[in-house]
């Protein structure tokens, strides 16, 4: 078994290699940030909410759902609900963690996404001795990145009278489009995702949920279908 690097330099490192994600990242960023505005967000809470959430899924779960009126709970509850999987990623990943002081493992786990987690496991199976510093140092970088990159799709969508006039209402569809494509690992998330998908078609069909709800009823059965499925 390989040791894992343990230097601060890795954090450089990661951040440079992580930069030809960070564009993607950037351009579902800006759409976010141009339809955050029809839910009356402006530049300053919609950085502070990148900042403080940054997960792009969850973040245009919960603004779709305030545009639908349903709530700040029920948004809330909905993106946390989305971010379950998030639970398995850092486990997948606990070594990384073992044995460092709390900040560097609160700092670790809000930075960790999916784009830097999954960089960092192939680096690994090339025989690299990447850890800690390097997930990190893509993580940082990602987040700056997708904290400007929503805030300048404010400021651009403020400069424009009527964004729906452009069609810039399908940005929100479009950018959770790219995002949930990006999460498909492969056949390992057919039954997950399955799950998901029937629970919220059953929850608002069969029984009438509302929509919101019955996203977290499909967010948490598909947490434990991943959970129960990488078990076995």
């Amino acid at each position: 078994m390989t040791t894992q690097s343990d230097s601060p330099r890795d954090f450089w490192t990661g951040a440079r290699e992580i930069s030809p994600l960070a564009v993607g990242v950037a351009i579902y960023g800006l759409a976010f940030g141009l339809l955050a505005v029809q839910a009356s967000f402006d530049a300053l809470q919609v950085g502070v909410m990148g900042g403080i959430v940054f997960a792009g899924g969850s973040q245009i779960v919960a603004v779709q759902r305030i545009v639908a009126g349903a709530g700040a709970v029920a948004a809330v509850v909905a993106a946390v609900a989305l971010n379950l999987r998030l639970l398995l990623v850092t486990a997948s990943i606990r070594d990384v963690y073992a044995g460092r002081p709390f900040w560097q493992v609160a700092l670790g786990a809000h930075v960790t996404t999916d784009e830097n987690w999954a960089l960092m496991l192939v680096e690994r199976a090339k025989g690299r001795n990447v850890g800690y510093w390097y997930l990190v140092g893509g993580g940082v970088c990602l987040w700056l990145t997708w904290c400007l990159a929503t805030v300048m799709g404010v400021v651009f969508a403020s400069a424009i009278p009527d964004p729906k006039a452009l069609g810039m209402d399908f940005a929100f569809t479009a950018a959770f489009i790219a995002i949930a494509r990006s999460l498909w690992k492969g056949r390992s998330d057919l039954l997950p995702w399955l799950a998901a998908a029937l629970v919220v078609a059953a929850s608002i069909r069969l029984f009438g949920i509302e929509p919101s709800w019955a996203l977290i009823l499909g967010g948490v059965a598909g947490a434990g279908m991943a959970g129960a499925t990488r078990r076995g």
